[in-house]
């Protein structure tokens, strides 16, 4: 097992720009069957502002999440960008940009992404790895901008995206410590969302599903079993039993995706995860993020206290994310 880590400071950056579903850019251009779907995810509004783009968003995560660390820029052993998924442009580096405008000269940068909503999982796997390779690296800094690619932010049959930045110092201690992490991944879905681009301006952009019934029922049925799997297998090397996890956390689709995961894995998703889903719609790999600094935030988890953070795509990957809380120092979030 490889030795823990710890968030050491999470930073959120939200737009103030409020935008009811009710009025979704695209939404009077569907047929009946999918506005009614889009209305019963369980989300009232998102946070959205046209002006910022994911690295901008990105980049204000990054920041406060220095500051709320009390370290600098410099101080920083690595940075890990988790990509956006529709670059601002094609073969420049949006990560090496994010280093020069925050002055992390000396940190070993690259990026990280291709598994959606299961993208920070990598981003941790990465930072864990460098910690535990590297005695003189001390920090890690992984940050993300959520955006959706599409000028439509509702992707059917599955949620609607907001706008949001988020940030993590991964540190060898901290107020939350990352006891373990699993994924898996198929690839035999690796197209089943798309957004065929080349030579459309981008008002013409829409995500596609390929296969409907692909994604509603094999898809569910996998993620189903994975979540299962996968969960049990968290359980058992740690020795831990269901008892042992005070919260669990999920990534923010929709109502119908939370009580299938509660059902899945007879568990019920903290409340903040159906509030945060509510006010703030789908950000992608941020919403466990979101909901972890919502839940501390809340005082729902105290010290000594554990949670499992559950991501699934459609990419298709799934991760589950072991976590405790206290170490003996003072929180910070944001």
């Amino acid at each position: 097992m490889a030795p823990a880590t710890a968030l050491n400071a999470v930073a959120l950056h939200q737009p103030d720009g409020v935008l009811p579903v009710a009025e979704l850019p695209g939404l009077d251009q569907l047929g009946e069957a999918e506005r009614e779907t889009c209305a019963q995810l369980g989300i009232d509004e998102v946070h959205a502002d046209d002006s910022l783009s994911a690295f901008e968003l990105a980049a204000q995560a990054a920041q406060r999440a220095l500051a709320e660390a009390g370290l600098a820029a410099d101080d920083m052993g690595a940075l890990i960008l988790i990509d956006s998924r529709a670059p601002e442009t094609l073969m420049s580096s949006a990560v090496t940009r994010l280093q020069a405008l925050l002055g992390a000269q000396r940190a070993v940068t690259f990026s990280v992404g291709g598994l959606g909503c299961v993208s920070l999982t990598p981003a941790l796997l990465a930072a864990r790895g460098l910690l535990a390779a590297d005695p003189d690296l001390e920090h890690v800094l992984v940050a993300h901008g959520s955006k959706p690619p599409t000028p439509q932010r509702y992707r059917h049959p599955v949620t609607v995206s907001g706008d949001g930045g988020a940030a993590a110092v991964i540190s060898r201690s901290g107020p939350v410590r990352i006891l373990d992490i699993v994924q898996e991944t198929n690839g035999d879905y690796w197209d089943l969302f798309h957004v065929d681009y080349r030579d459309r301006p981008t008002d013409r952009w829409r995500e596609e599903c390929g296969d409907l019934p692909a994604y509603s029922f094999k898809l569910a049925v996998e993620t189903r079993n994975r979540l299962r799997a996968l969960y049990q297998r968290l359980l058992d090397r740690n020795r831990l039993g269901p008892q042992d996890i005070d919260c669990h956390l999920s990534h923010n689709l929709s109502l119908g995706a939370f009580r299938f995961t509660e059902e899945s894995l007879g568990i019920k998703i903290s409340t903040t995860c159906f509030d945060n889903l509510r006010q703030y719609g789908h950000l992608g790999p941020n919403d466990v993020l979101l909901n972890l600094c919502t839940e501390l935030e809340r005082g729902g988890l105290e010290d000594g206290q554990r949670a499992v953070l559950l991501s699934s795509s459609p990419a298709a990957a799934w991760s589950l994310l072991l976590v405790e809380i206290g170490d003996g120092a003072a929180p910070h979030y944001l």
